[in-house]
């Protein structure tokens, strides 16, 4: 037979596993097609391990008849039980591990790899488990078909493969062959085929080539999903070429290892029932699914384990896996696998394993993983509970011998204290694992979590400005606390890794970079189907906006202001107009019931992102009043914000998500937005990370986006599922390169371009011994009582020296109004927190061998406590009077930003913090800002004075109409600008204008008439102007 027939591709490979420890069967003989098992290793394996149990039904001493009926009893009993419903205990997963019941006897059916070596029975039983391969197995009773591969364990099926080889054929032919003609019900007799019902016998399937892998768990006929298992191919999908045979021998090789092989089986495959309610019928839906490892599951789980194994406690490790890598799973297996480590002598790696992920996932996925992997009851608790003292029920917990124990984000820190505090957990080792995409807060709860983390205090700007915490963030600031605990590692799974968690948790290469342990690119996922890119659809719109100031005061006075901070102020203000936010709406709702609606079979729904709850709270109200007015029944919208807004201009009480949500019915915002009943979303700072919500299949973007928050909101559309085969990203503010640049960082592995220089906390010493707010007596004063313990007195005594000089001289510069001065003393503020937050980040990777970078340390974190209020009395700009001549949007070329083209960008280490200098603050009159701002404009083709002309012109005509001036006798100023009717009248308005001005132009080009038009044009001091003109150039 030809080298290149698929046949001998088959031999081969089963040759390899003959040689590896496996049994080899070159056909079906001994296969029993009605009970789908192979009996004889049922038999065999029974009788060698536990001959005790055997002979209670099979009696030696009694004839070869009798004992094979006796045998085939237990036969039908063990087929009886693998037919039960997978959720009471049936199929053959719950045989391997959980063993067979037959009156009056109790049989094992495998033996797992034991944890230790303390039970040299498990050894032996482990080391006599029968894993066998058969060819060409005619599986059924029905027709002649048969499956080229066929594993088993102890005589159970429990997967097969169908080989192609690429000389004649490829991977997708055996793809094909699965679902059109291996069906789990024979089409002409319709009865069951054993050996493929779902779970009941063989528990996964495999299509193979020399090049790809793919696998499925339930063959459904045409609908049967395959996933590819393949190992990537430097970040892309399939497999790198192997120089010595298939691209994919590590199935055989690595895979189907022995070991490898019953591990997966152990510890890796479990069934996922997922509950749900069907929005329209309200009907209980129960959806089976048995969870095999896709390749980069399966090999980043076991490395952790081998590694923490052998590096034991206090490592450090980063799992970048992008979004639509199954995390939530890998983070199951990687506790399961923790939790069962033991060193050589017998003791575990780690006493608990700490996870933190959201509440759903504790309460649901993980906490039924971890139940079916583990078999002793009382493992696995999860501490949600917002009653009562979370400390007190994760002591506890861990001092009840919870072994996987799920904490929230926001009770992590209280984890971390218990473990510090109790005696009683005193030498104890713990493994905590962080899932980013389900571990982020934001709003209130960030607010109060980052004052727990870290040194900002409670009126700093810092923690009062919006902020979005993550769990790398929680991970970063209790290792800083906790910088010599040798007893805890750290495990943190991510997508998007900071150049902060790079430098932390990564481990340095042959060139010193930091890199992370295991990684699946988005590059993979993409390409693999797991997520969708979405930059193929990206649409930028260009702002474009003229300013005109109303009145000449500022002008008069010569007066003038600081620039950044006017022109961020006009920005603000802008953003805010019932212009902006009307034309916006008007586009959000137009493009989405045109282009968006219909997706999905008429379910897809549509996130926009704010840049300030103020902007929020306006666009629920423009937006609801466009679909009313419109009177659109289709279309339903939820805004999310935290807290509460108050917004004078919108309406005189606070607007909180409860009031401006009336329909939710006490639902939570997700749940309701899951239902048909709600269509768009509009965000504030909130669902912009770990918010899964495949429906999701366009994003208008009103907010300033750049790096990992770009990529992270972003990346809410890339959720697959049925039908769902591109997105829609509209954009009003960015930048399409720099949102290209950002996902570049990710696509294929996050790189640092450098590490950190060590010494920038040196310099970041001398700009601020350099200040003279302070002297070296006030560093050693403060330290001696923070050391200590003194009293609250001589703390506060400690400090008021260098805060007197700071507060004096800060009085003095506002006095003077000497901005640059006030501009230092800020600046001086800002470093503070710069060391500060520097050295907690070096030290946990450098030692310093410097007690005076300590010492300055607890001093800065005093000092900047006292100190952080002083800078309230900025210039603020008076925008009363500027009012707005010209607005539009531009629709700017739909793009594919594509990710695959250039070069990766790298992150940025932290470079030089601190190198910020005091400059003289770029002053300007009224008029240059505005001409500034006015800059904006683009596209018109028309100079200033024509746009203003034409503006003027406009708006005296609409001064005329009478429709536009009863709006404005009966409603707000918010009312009337955000009215829908203002567009069609001020359009109405527009033509009529253009009407009488071409008839205007017309008469004045009459021959007769031009003339007689020259002494107007005298009149109204045509010359006088140009000579003014002139004299001022």
């Amino acid at each position: 037979m030809a080298l290149y027939n698929e046949k001998e591709f088959e031999r081969e490979l089963c040759e390899y596993l003959a040689a590896h420890g496996w049994l080899y069967s070159e056909n079906g003989t001994g296969y029993d097609k009605e009970l789908a098992l192979y009996p004889e290793d049922v038999r065999a394996w029974l009788h060698e391990t536990q001959p005790e149990q055997l002979r209670k039904i099979v009696d030696p001493n009694e004839n070869q008849p009798a004992q094979d009926k006796a045998f085939r009893r237990i036969l039908e009993r063990l087929v009886k039980v693998l037919d039960t419903p997978l959720e009471n205990g049936g199929g053959t997963l719950a045989v391997l591990r959980n063993g067979l019941k037959v009156t009056p006897s109790a049989f094992s059916m495998c033996q797992f790899k034991p944890a230790d070596k303390l039970n040299p029975k498990t050894i032996t039983d482990y080391s006599k488990v029968r894993l066998r391969v058969m060819r060409q197995v005619y599986y059924s009773s029905g027709n002649q078909n048969s499956i080229d591969l066929v594993f088993f364990v102890n005589g159970l099926p429990v997967a097969t493969m169908e080989l192609k080889t690429d000389f004649s054929q490829t991977v997708r032919d055996a793809v094909e062959q699965y679902r059109t003609a291996r069906l789990p019900v024979d089409p002409a007799t319709r009865r069951v085929e054993p050996l493929l019902s779902f779970g009941h016998r063989a528990l996964v399937h495999f299509a193979v080539s020399n090049s790809e892998a793919f696998m499925t768990t339930h063959l459904q006929g045409a609908q049967t999903r395959f996933l590819p298992f393949n190992m990537g191919d430097n970040g892309h999908k399939g497999n790198p070429d192997n120089p010595q045979g298939s691209a994919t021998s590590y199935l055989w090789e690595r895979v189907l290892q022995r070991d490898s092989w019953l591990t997966i089986l152990g510890k890796f495959i479990h069934l996922q029932v997922d509950r749900r309610t069907d929005p329209i019928t309200g009907k209980t839906m129960v959806d089976k699914s048995l969870l095999f490892p896709r390749f980069h599951q399966w090999e980043a789980v076991n490395q952790l384990a081998e590694t923490a194994a052998a590096e034991g406690p206090g490592q450090r490790y980063l799992i970048q896996h992008s979004a639509g890598s199954g995390k939530t799973n890998s983070i199951a297996w990687t506790a399961h696998r923790l939790n069962s480590l033991h060193t050589a002598s017998g003791s575990k790696v780690f006493d608990s394993v700490i996870v933190i992920s959201d509440r759903k996932v504790l309460d649901g996925q993980l906490r039924d993983a971890v139940q079916q992997l583990e078999k002793t009851q009382g493992v696995f608790e999860a501490i949600t509970s917002t009653g009562g003292s979370k400390s007190a029920a994760l002591s506890e917990a861990l001092l009840a011998g919870r072994q996987i124990i799920g904490v929230t984000l926001q009770t992590f820190p209280f984890a971390l204290d218990a473990i510090e505090k109790d005696t009683g957990l005193a030498g104890r080792t713990y493994a905590i694992i962080a899932d980013e995409a389900h571990s982020s807060q934001s709003g209130e709860a960030a607010k109060t979590l980052k004052k727990v983390l870290t040194s900002v205090g409670a009126g700093s700007k810092e923690a009062d400005d919006d902020v979005d915490v993550d769990a790398e963030d929680v991970l970063a600031a209790e290792m800083t606390n906790r910088a010599e605990s040798r007893n805890i590692s750290f495990f943190a799974f991510t997508a998007t890794p900071k150049a902060k968690t790079l430098e932390l948790f990564g481990r340095k290469d042959g060139t010193g970079i930091p890199q992370a342990f295991h990684v699946y690119s988005m590059e993979q996922a993409i390409e693999e189907g797991f997520i969708l890119d979405v930059l193929k659809n990206y649409t930028p719109y260009k702002l474009a906006f003229k300013l005109a100031h109303n009145g000449v005061d500022y002008d008069a006075d010569n007066a003038v202001v600081e620039k950044s901070e006017a022109v961020k102020q006009l920005m603000r203000w802008v953003k805010l107009h019932p212009y902006n936010i009307t034309q916006k709406v008007a586009i959000v709702v137009e493009h989405f019931r045109s282009n968006v609606r219909h997706h999905l079979a008429g379910r897809a729904k549509a996130m926009v992102v704010t840049g300030s709850r103020k902007e929020a709270v306006r666009y629920k109200l423009a937006i609801d009043k466009y679909i009313g007015e419109k009177g659109y029944k289709d279309l339903a919208a939820l805004v999310a914000f935290s807290g509460e807004v108050t917004d004078l201009d919108s309406g005189p009480s606070a607007f909180t998500e409860t009031t401006m949500n009336p329909g939710l019915k006490g639902r939570e915002l997700p749940k309701a937005f899951d239902t048909d009943e709600f269509q768009v979303m509009l965000v504030a700072n909130k669902f912009q990370t770990g918010f899964d919500q495949p429906l999701l299949v366009a994003m208008y973007v009103d907010k300033r986006l750049s790096g990992i928050s770009a990529v992270q909101t972003l990346s809410r559309l890339n959720r697959v599922t049925t039908g769902k085969d591109q997105t829609f990203v509209l954009d009003f503010v960015n930048d399409p390169d720099e949102i290209l640049a950002a996902f570049r960082q990710y696509h294929t592995t996050a790189e640092l371009s450098g590490v950190t220089d060590p010494d920038i906390v040196h310099d970041l010493q001398s700009k601020l011994d350099g200040a003279g707010i302070y002297d070296q007596s006030d560093v050693e004063r403060a330290v001696q009582v923070w050391i200590g313990k003194a009293s609250h007195e001589e703390l506060t005594a400690s400090v008021a020296p260098a805060r007197s000089v700071f507060r004096t001289r800060y009085r003095a510069a506002v006095e003077a109004k000497d901005t640059p001065a006030q501009d230092a003393l800020e600046l001086f503020r800002k470093d503070l927190g710069t060391f500060i937050r520097a050295y907690d980040f070096l030290s946990q990777i450098i030692d310093y061998q410097d007690t005076d970078l300590e010492k300055r340390s607890v001093f800065y974190r005093l000092l900047i406590r006292v100190i952080r209020a002083d800078n309230q009395d900025r210039e603020t700009i008076d925008l009363s009077d500027v009012v707005m001549t010209h607005y539009k949007l531009q629709k700017q070329q739909k793009a594919d930003l594509r990710l695959a083209e250039g070069d990766p960008e790298q992150l940025e280490p932290m470079r030089q913090p601190g190198s910020g200098m005091v400059h003289d603050p770029d002053k300007l009159r009224w008029t240059e800002i505005i001409e500034q701002v006015n800059g904006f404009f683009e596209g018109s083709g028309l100079s200033d004075a024509d746009q203003l002309s034409v503006a003027e012109t406009v708006l005296k005509k609409a001064l005329e109409n009478e429709t536009l001036r009863g709006q404005a006798q009966a409603n707000g100023k918010v009312d009337f600008y955000s009215s829908p009717k203002i567009l069609s009248s001020v359009e109405d308005t527009i033509i009529e204008a253009g009407e009488q001005h071409a008839k205007g132009i017309g008469w004045l080009l009459s021959s007769d008439r031009l003339l007689g038009f020259i002494d107007v044009l005298r009149t109204m001091g045509m010359y006088e102007q140009f000579r003014a003109d002139n004299v001022a150039q």
